[in-house]
């Protein structure tokens, strides 16, 4: 069956369920012909379409980040909180700032989570040298305050990226890192987070030296 023909599908579906299904076989096919209208069925208000779809994004990976913001709607959230939830799981740098503003100031606590989760999954190596170290600064800064906010899903997904952050070859702040998550040890009081940060110490504490870039 052709690409196009499994658009059409998508764009003709008549239920819920046949709409899941077309969705489901369009993104299998891991074409970046399907990427505009996979991103359309972000804003179909159709959680089942849009996982099938989000699903489909990731797997095609960096050559969807462009269309996935160039097409974004700004004026449908729900189309916009799937995207970023798609452009995390990719972990492009160009989605960067938008990672950034929506995990500091997202009024939903999903996709605050799943921002700040993306922050943690971000390629650096698509960084040149020398803005490695301002593009860690800053997502170090953002992950620091995220990780001391009241909501403990955000805590949790803001250790977990502190946690990538230092383990990453080219990170040159892992040291102030373990130092960070040994301070806020003492002083978290959900049993789950201080675990995690407990669990990223232990990671953080056994890694070596940096490597020299």
């Amino acid at each position: 069956m052709s690409i196009e023909i499994q658009i059409k599908q998508v764009q003709t579906a008549t239920s819920s369920e046949e709409l899941i299904s077309a969705v489901r076989m369009l993104a299998a096919q891991c074409d970046p012909l399907s990427i505009a209208t996979l991103v359309e069925v972000l804003g179909y208000n159709n959680p089942g379409a849009a996982v099938a779809a989000v699903d489909g994004l990731v797997r095609l990976g960096e050559v969807a980040v462009m269309p996935i913001l160039k097409l974004l709607d700004g004026y449908n959230y729900g189309a916009r909180a799937w995207a970023i939830r798609a452009l995390a799981e990719i972990g492009d740098n160009r989605a960067i700032d938008l990672l950034l503003d929506s995990a500091e100031n997202d009024f939903s606590l999903s996709v605050r989570r799943s921002a700040t989760r993306g922050l943690g999954n971000l390629s650096w190596h698509q960084f040149t040298n020398q803005e490695i170290a301002t593009v860690q600064k800053s997502v170090l800064n953002l992950l620091i305050k995220v990780s001391q906010e009241s909501e403990w899903v955000v805590r949790y997904a803001a250790i977990m990226s502190l946690e990538s952050l230092a383990l990453n070859d080219r990170s040159e702040i892992f040291q102030a890192i373990l130092q960070f998550l040994e301070t806020r040890l003492v002083l978290e009081q959900d049993n789950t987070v201080w675990a995690r940060i407990q669990f990223a110490i232990d990671k953080i504490s056994s890694k070596p030296e940096p490597k020299n870039y």
